[in-house]
C-alpha cells in the first residue's frame, strides 16, 4: 500500500486529514505502515475514526512511530504509565492544553509526535485546532526569514503558569490526583526556526505558551515579536478544526504543527487518553 492508496479526505487545504480504511486494531502490514508515516508527513494530521482501542493498543500504535515516552507531569495509568488520562470534569471552568502550542517543546528533546484518542465527547465543543507551521514559515517575508533563520529561544514549562505549574494542574478537578508530589521544571534553548529531520523543510517553532524569550534578550524585549509570529502561524488558512467523536484517534506531529484544545463545553465532561513520543533535538 502506498499513501495514494489510503482513503484520505484532507479536513482543510492546509492541514488535516480523515483516514477511513485502516482499522488501528488489527495488526498492520509494513506497506501499510509506511503509507501512514508518508500521510503523516504530508498532512501532519491524521485522524481515524471508530477505532476500538485499549490503553495498550494505543502504545503500541505509537510504537510504529518511535519510542514512546513518559510525561512528566502527570501519572500514567496503571499497567501503560505512557497513557495519560485527560479529563475534564463537569466542575472544572477551563481545560487541559488550552493555548497554542507544540507539546514539550520546553525538553532538550520534545515530543516528536501525539496520539489523542476520545473515549468521553460533549455533544458540542471542546474541538482541537491544529496549525501548520511550515506553510507559516513559508508565507513569511524574505526579511523575516533571514532575522529567524538564526534566532535561538528559550522554552519554559512554566511559561503561563505563574511559576507554579503544579498549582495550576492541581487547581482542575479531572487531573489533580494524577499530578505527581514533586514536579520538575524544564527550560531548553531551541532554533526559533526547527528542519524537519525527514522531509528538509522548515517550520517555525514557536508559541505563546512554550516560548519564554529569545536569547541574551529580556522576555518584555521579546514578546512583540513571539506574540506577531504566534498570531500570524495561527491564520485561517495554516489551520484546521477536529471536531471529535468517541472512539476518533487523531495523530500529529509536534515538529511542524502548534494545536489548541478549545475550552468551550463548561458543565460537560470530556475523556482523552493521550500518548506521546520521544524525538530529537530540534535543528
Amino acid at each position: 500500500m502506498t499513501a495514494s492508496a489510503l482513503n484520505l479526505r484532507p479536513i482543510s487545504g492546509s492541514i488535516g486529514a480523515e483516514i477511513s480504511n485502516v482499522d488501528l486494531s488489527q495488526p498492520l502490514g509494513n506497506a501499510e505502515q509506511d503509507a501512514i508515516h508518508d500521510a503523516l508527513l504530508d498532512k501532519h494530521v491524521l485522524v481515524f475514526r471508530g477505532q476500538e482501542l485499549t490503553p495498550q493498543k494505543q502504545v503500541d500504535i505509537a510504537r510504529l512511530f518511535g519510542q514512546p515516552a513518559i510525561y512528566p507531569f502527570l501519572k500514567g495509568l496503571d499497567g501503560t504509565p505512557e497513557v495519560n488520562e485527560l479529563l475534564k470534569t463537569e466542575e472544572d471552568e477551563i481545560n487541559f492544553g488550552g493555548s497554542w502550542h507544540s507539546d514539550t517543546a520546553y525538553k532538550a528533546r520534545p515530543d516528536m509526535g501525539t496520539l489523542l484518542y476520545a473515549l468521553e465527547v460533549p455533544d458540542a465543543g471542546g474541538d482541537t485546532l491544529f496549525a501548520n507551521m511550515q506553510r507559516a514559515y513559508e508565507a513569511l517575508s524574505n526579511g523575516m526569514k533571514e532575522m529567524l533563520d538564526e534566532l535561538i529561544a528559550v522554552y519554559s514549562s512554566e511559561k503561563g503558569y505563574g511559576g507554579n505549574r503544579a498549582a495550576h494542574m492541581k487547581s482542575l478537578d479531572g487531573l489533580k490526583s494524577a499530578v505527581p508530589t514533586n514536579i520538575e521544571s524544564f527550560e531548553s534553548e531551541h532554533p526559533v526556526v526547527r528542519t524537519h529531520p525527514s522531509t528538509g523543510r522548515k517550520s517555525l517553532y514557536v508559541s505563546r505558551s512554550h516560548t519564554l524569550r529569545f536569547k541574551n534578550m529580556t522576555e518584555a524585549e521579546s514578546a512583540p515579536l513571539i506574540n506577531y509570529l504566534s498570531d500570524f502561524a495561527t491564520r485561517p488558512e495554516f489551520t484546521c478544526r477536529l471536531r471529535w467523536e468517541p472512539k476518533t484517534l487523531a495523530i500529529w506531529d509536534n515538529r511542524c504543527t502548534n494545536h489548541f484544545a478549545i475550552s468551550d463545553y463548561a458543565g460537560k465532561r470530556r475523556q482523552m487518553h493521550r500518548v506521546t513520543i520521544e524525538g530529537d533535538r530540534p535543528i
